[in-house]
């Protein structure tokens, strides 16, 4: 095995909830990790607390890269004034962030030529998921083909990599998997409408998807809710 020294870089996407806590946990088994997390005045900004912890537990470095207000608004997640829904429905809910993973992982390319690293991470799911078109195959096939397209290093022969490990699992299988690697559950936060200490309400799309996630997976639920 290398040395942690020698071991080639990666750019992980951490958000600080579960999925990407299991990304970052696969990723850092074999890279370097450069953890990112993007503080784009979110509502459920605690989710920065959790990236924080979740990138101190793998010694990896960690960036927070700051939006500007307005960035990425017209979401239920970035305007106050829209409610998060509690149930779910039909079509792509409010809670979807315009162009999201995209200006997520555009950064992320940047930070990966600049640190000659050609392995990007993104914890997108496309089963227990709320229907966002930006975490479809299709997107992240899409998005791979431009990053090696519109970088230097990709022209002159390091291609870069997106490593999508979490696509095509359940909720379930996502926290058997993540048991493996050691994450600890109760460091992260998912919900759309955690309190500043990170509680949560246990109603919305994520939580619920979280809860049922599980309960299949016959785990116990380590999530902090603000009823208990």
């Amino acid at each position: 095995m290398m040395a942690v020294q020698d071991k080639n870089k990666a750019v992980v996407l951490l958000s600080g909830g579960l999925d990407s806590a299991t990304v970052l946990a696969i990723a850092a088994q074999q890279y370097d990790c450069i953890a990112l997390s993007f503080d784009y005045h979110q509502r459920h900004a605690a989710e920065l607390d959790a990236a924080r912890a979740l990138a101190r537990r793998h010694a990896c470095e960690h960036r927070i890269i700051r939006l500007d207000a307005g960035v990425l608004a017209g979401s239920a997640l970035t305007d106050a004034d829209i409610e998060v829904p509690e149930h779910g429905g039909d079509g792509i809910p409010v809670t979807y962030v315009p162009a999201r993973n995209t200006v997520f992982l555009a950064h992320a390319l940047a930070v990966a030529e600049v640190a000659q690293a050609s392995d990007i991470f993104i914890g997108v799911n496309a089963v227990d998921y709320s229907g966002y078109p930006d975490c479809r195959p299709a997107f992240i096939e899409a998005f791979q083909r431009m990053a090696n397209l519109a970088t230097r290093a990709a022209v002159e022969g390091q291609l870069i990599r997106l490593h999508t490990p979490l696509i095509e699992l359940s909720k379930a299988d996502i926290i058997r998997l993540g048991v493996g690697l050691g994450v600890d559950y109760a460091q992260t936060v998912s919900c759309y409408q955690a309190d500043a200490e990170g509680r949560a309400c246990g109603v919305c799309d994520s939580c619920r998807f979280r809860q049922a996630g599980f309960k299949q997976a016959g785990v116990a639920d380590p999530t902090r809710y603000r009823t208990s």
